[in-house]
């Protein structure tokens, strides 16, 4: 990590600690802790860090952005601070000047489709669009006759329906009938809804990734202090085994999501080497995220499962990520078709070059 990404992942991790510490929300009666947050996050700039300063944004590289996700990770941040950077990511592909205010991005399903009609308005459906109830603005990729548009959509312009992710965040199905973008514009070339969902894909790793560093921290504590028959729990040969188990699914997932997060700040075009990045990383953070989440309630026992406890803020939201922007089978079939379509010859080559 550059000296840049420190100073900025730091940035965000003492806001994060001062003004969204999980045991207050945790605690909280309604959603007023949200206000200063967001707040700090503006004028610190972190929610248009992708954003290029002509089109009122931080215009920081990518590779800092994502010190950004991965701190927003670790503290399993219920607020759409990631949504936002990828909706002005993807605004800023067609030179799009993003809003001040919080977005979310469509779609987030490979399953989906929207369409731009000649008419100049949106026709389509996507499904558990992340906090999408929450925000003014979304930022979409749609198909055109001729290729792909990306247009800035104004919420109130759609039929959001109710929906709550696992995690208990605000997760909505968007129905697009008639809705006339704010501003729309081509996409570049060769930057289609793939460019879009290997970019999520990054970043739900890197979150999956820093929320799984909480739970193994917490875990250790917690196996430290805890004491049974005499003894602490950490003592015992199944809990260290436990622990050691979590661990190692924590390391692969650092190491994966953060591997695909420096080939995307590399060059986010899509291509074959990159998609076996962003696939490998999403499928491996998959799977620590179910493994992991597992192994953490274990060891806190039955305190771990309660609504008071904090541990849930981070191992339900892991498990949710793992369906956004994808989830393992699809990014799994993904990676099939491309090594099947470059042949068994070009396997090992791809493998080595990475």
């Amino acid at each position: 990590m550059s000296e840049a990404e420190s100073i900025i992942a730091e940035t965000a991790d003492r806001i994060f600690s001062d003004l969204a510490d999980a045991l207050t929300i945790n605690r909280a009666t309604s959603n007023d802790w949200q206000r200063p947050l967001w707040t700090a996050l503006t004028e610190a700039g972190l929610p248009l860090s992708w954003v290029a300063e002509e089109l009122g944004g931080s215009g920081i590289s990518l590779a800092e952005g994502f010190s950004v996700i991965a701190a927003a990770g670790r503290h399993a941040l219920p607020v759409p601070l990631v949504e936002t950077m990828v909706a002005g990511w993807l605004l800023a592909q067609a030179g799009i000047a993003s809003p001040e205010n919080p977005m979310t991005v469509a779609p987030s399903s490979p399953r989906d489709r929207i369409f731009f009609n000649s008419d100049g308005l949106l026709k389509g459906r996507a499904r558990g669009i992340p906090f999408a109830k929450d925000t003014k603005h979304i930022a979409v990729i749609a198909e055109t006759g001729k290729g792909f548009i990306v247009a800035l959509v104004s919420a109130s312009a759609c039929r959001i329906e109710a929906g709550e992710s696992l995690g208990g965040d605000t997760s909505n199905n968007i129905l697009f009938d008639g809705a006339k973008p704010v501003m729309s514009k081509p996409a570049p070339l060769n930057f289609t809804p793939m460019s879009l969902m290997m970019m999520g894909a990054a970043a739900r790793s890197l979150q999956i990734a820093g929320a799984l560093e909480t739970l193994l921290n917490l875990s250790v504590a917690y196996a430290n202090e805890r004491v049974a028959f005499g003894k602490k729990i950490g003592s015992f040969q199944a809990i260290q085994h436990n622990l050691a188990q979590l661990a190692g699914e924590v390391a692969a997932a650092l190491t994966a999501s953060g591997s695909a997060a420096d080939a995307m700040a590399a060059d986010p075009i899509s291509d074959d080497a990159l998609l076996l990045e962003v696939a490998a990383a999403k499928i491996r953070c998959a799977e620590a995220a179910e493994k992991g989440a597992a192994i953490a309630h274990q060891v806190y026992g039955a305190i771990g499962f309660s609504r008071e406890h904090i541990l849930h803020r981070y191992s339900l939201r892991a498990l949710a990520w793992r369906d956004d922007f994808g989830h393992e089978t699809y990014w799994a079939t993904e990676l099939g078709k491309s090594v099947s379509a470059r042949g068994a010859d070009e396997l090992w080559p791809l493998v080595a070059s990475r």
